[in-house]
């Protein structure tokens, strides 16, 4: 699902036009965006925490050359599930034989 179908499933389910639905979900993306680029954790229960990430320097190498690539530190996002969004995904897929794939159950 795209941010246009994410749009469009808003607006099948409420009473607002679709204009409206777009702007909520604009709205709600950017404050998201705006607050953990600020430092600010975004917990949404049962759905889960957008967060700042900080990472260290680190020094990692080339895969072909071998060559030592010094990566400097940097903060990023990240999102850890909440428990009720980590349970509806568990309750409505399963891992196929060679756990590398999912399907419905």
């Amino acid at each position: 699902m795209n941010k246009g179908e994410l749009v469009d499933r808003v607006y099948r389910n409420s009473d607002c036009t679709k204009q409206e639905c777009r702007e909520l979900v604009d709205k709600v993306v950017d404050t998201i965006t705006e607050e953990v680029s600020k430092g600010e954790e975004v917990r949404l229960v049962n759905f889960g925490t957008f967060k700042p990430n900080p990472r260290k320097a680190t020094v990692k190498r080339h895969p072909k050359t071998g060559k030592k690539i010094e990566v400097p530190s940097k903060v990023t996002p990240k999102f850890s599930p909440g428990k009720g969004f980590t349970e509806k995904v568990q309750d409505n897929l399963e891992t196929t034989d060679s756990g590398k794939d999912y399907k419905r159950k």
